[in-house]
């Protein structure tokens, strides 16, 4: 049984997701001022590692809420988008595997916008997602390692290994979530879908 979302802004895991945020800020500067590859690396693959943390810890506390039921996924998003656009930049991440993931994204962000707009509120967070974005965070880094020399043979491999199965599965959540944006939709348009065939039915009688 889901647990029911609070308003609550300041939760122990929506700080962790609010680190998550600051580790992109981080991220960008490594890679863009400090040029230093491993050490990027290493940042996408531990902001990824803590992907599982604050849903665990706001399940475990009793502290989901609306904010955190949002910033979860705004944090996975941003760093993945961060980590591919910064590998494309810094020519780490092959193009085969990063526009694909862009365009997933992209599809995705316009997808949630659209069920926000709508009042279909936002996604229940599936695990095989959970599960595809921790492939492609061990991918992305992988790649980067590998770029950057650092046991370049064995990160290449670890990178395609983890990447494109990782990747097959991210497109296929999507298809499952652009099911769960149509439930979402519906419940949202029946109240009003009700109303107007009980209308309909005052004229006809």
């Amino acid at each position: 049984m889901e647990t029911a979302a609070s308003n609550r802004i300041l939760t122990i895991p929506n700080v962790v997701s609010f680190i998550r945020l600051l580790g992109v800020g981080a991220f960008w500067w490594v890679l863009i001022v400090d040029h230093d590859i491993v050490l990027a690396a290493w940042l996408v693959f531990a902001i990824g590692w803590t992907d599982w943390i604050d849903g665990y810890l706001a399940r475990k506390l009793n502290q989901v809420s609306n904010l955190g039921k949002a910033l979860d996924p705004v944090a996975d998003r941003l760093m993945i988008v961060s980590a591919v656009v910064g590998g494309l930049i810094a020519g780490v991440v092959p193009a085969v595997i990063a526009i694909p993931l862009l365009v997933r994204e992209a599809i995705m962000g316009l997808l949630t916008v659209y069920l926000a707009s709508r009042g279909g509120g936002t996604l229940q967070v599936r695990y095989l997602g959970k599960a595809a974005t921790f492939a492609l965070y061990g991918a992305i880094s992988a790649f980067y390692l590998a770029a950057a020399g650092f046991l370049e043979i064995l990160m290449s491999g670890l990178a395609w290994f983890f990447g494109v199965p990782g990747l097959i599965l991210y497109w296929y959540v999507m298809v499952e979530y652009i099911g769960d944006i149509r439930t979402a939709l519906l419940r949202v348009e029946s109240p009003h879908q009700s109303d107007a065939i009980t209308e309909e039915n005052d004229v006809g009688t």
